[in-house]
């Protein structure tokens, strides 16, 4: 099978949780996002969400399943918003939230497993240094909070497993890992230039 149903490069493609079946994401810099569903009649299927990030999109993450049949996705894009995009009842695609508060593209977000259904945690990183985790308690809205503002541009983010950890890399050469604390406050636990080796 081949999707070629873009007219850009393909920025950031991501399966969904294993519960919801063979569901592929794809971010385009046309602007546009892709979801391919493999069916029961063995047929691969495509819903295209046109001018989801206008300039382009550069990444894609699942929110992860929790037992829910809800399927959701987080996006980043040139236009330096971060969007939640979920499936209707109708089985299409839809913007539910649209988060403002980086100033440059965001280039990488990473929406963490699950600590418990009452909290959702994203993570998106941005052209304009910063990182910043956004968190939605049960019954609220998103709410951002700046982690940290790095030297130089932040490429990517990732979670832990376990979603405690988050590990971060930019244009400082350098991979840094944050741990959130019992008071809600985020801290550096470790700092790895890349290239160098720890020596024990």
């Amino acid at each position: 099978y081949e999707y070629t149903n873009h007219d850009s490069s393909v920025n950031s493609v991501q399966w969904a949780p294993h519960d919801f079946g063979l569901i592929l994401v794809c971010g385009s810099s046309d602007g546009a996002i892709s979801v391919l569903t493999y069916s029961a009649n063995n047929q691969w299927e495509s819903e295209k969400i046109n001018n989801a990030h206008t300039i382009g999109c550069n990444s894609v993450s699942w929110a992860p399943g929790l037992g829910s049949s809800v399927k959701r996705f987080v996006s980043g894009g040139c236009d330096s918003l971060v969007k939640i995009w979920r499936e209707g009842e109708d089985g299409h695609w839809a913007e539910e939230a649209k988060l403002e508060a980086h100033s440059d593209w965001v280039r990488d977000t990473a929406w963490a497993p699950s600590l418990g259904p009452a909290r959702q945690t994203i993570a998106s990183c941005s052209q304009d240094r910063r990182v910043i985790i956004w968190t939605l308690k049960d019954g609220g809205s998103w709410v951002p909070k700046v982690l940290h503002t790095f030297e130089d541009v932040v490429w990517h983010v990732s979670w832990s497993v376990s979603g405690n950890i988050l590990a971060v890399s930019g244009g400082d050469n350098k991979v840094s890992l944050w741990k959130e604390t019992l008071d809600e406050q985020w801290q550096c636990i470790s700092d790895v230039s890349k290239g160098n080796s720890a020596q024990g």
